[in-house]
């Protein structure tokens, strides 16, 4: 057994449970805060979108599938959508206009008020996903910015900003990809287990 290959797993294990719970030990409230506002944008017929690159790119697609298909409790597919996936309209945004496009044009097509679009980049300075971040404001669509560390430019285009206590990129997207598995475990929670719990934040007719 190779000592200094069985050190890199414990050390990188040991550092993603100490950033894993001081996550959940500080930002836990947020996260439900941010499932229910994904399932009062369900409940009113809206999406939810994500976008980001690399890693979080398939992140994207990965929770965009939690939605669509099923997360854990049996019920109705549910409106989500990868801006990461349709590799057409990437490369023909980014070859017609900019890389800093692809995320921002399919948006403008695609995203209506009250949809939310969920940011993902671990440095928090990915210029695509800025430039749908700012889109989506200017469109009263709700934004989600998750990140690592402060958030970078994410901080000032973010309505939710969601950080992760660490530098380390495979320990950030661990992390992103758990606290998304929550999200969708709670929409399911407040869309058809507790729906008393959600009442109060749907919009009142009348």
């Amino acid at each position: 057994m190779s000592e200094a290959a069985l050190k890199k797993v414990m050390d990188h294990a040991a550092a993603g449970l100490t950033a894993r719970k001081a996550f959940f030990d500080t930002k836990a409230e947020l996260v439900v805060e941010i499932a229910r506002a994904m399932a009062v944008c369900l409940a009113s017929g809206g999406k939810v979108m994500f976008c980001g690159n690399g890693g979080s790119a398939a992140d994207c697609q990965h929770l965009a599938a939690e939605f669509t298909n099923r997360f854990k409790l049996e019920r109705p597919p549910l409106p989500g959508l990868a801006l990461t996936t349709d590799t057409s309209a990437l490369t023909a945004i980014a070859n017609d206009y900019s890389f800093d496009e692809v995320f921002s044009k399919q948006l403008q097509a695609l995203g209506r008020p009250g949809d939310i679009l969920v940011g993902l980049s671990t440095s928090g300075t990915s210029a695509n996903v800025i430039r749908a971040m700012r889109e989506a404001k200017r469109n009263n669509i709700v934004t989600v910015g998750m990140a690592g560390q402060s958030g970078g430019e994410m901080a000032a285009v973010a309505d939710f900003l969601v950080t992760v206590p660490s530098a380390d990129t495979p320990v950030v997207q661990e992390i992103h990809i758990s606290a998304g598995h929550m999200m969708c475990h709670l929409v399911d929670h407040f869309l058809f287990e507790a729906v008393a719990e959600l009442t109060p934040f749907l919009p009142q007719e009348g």
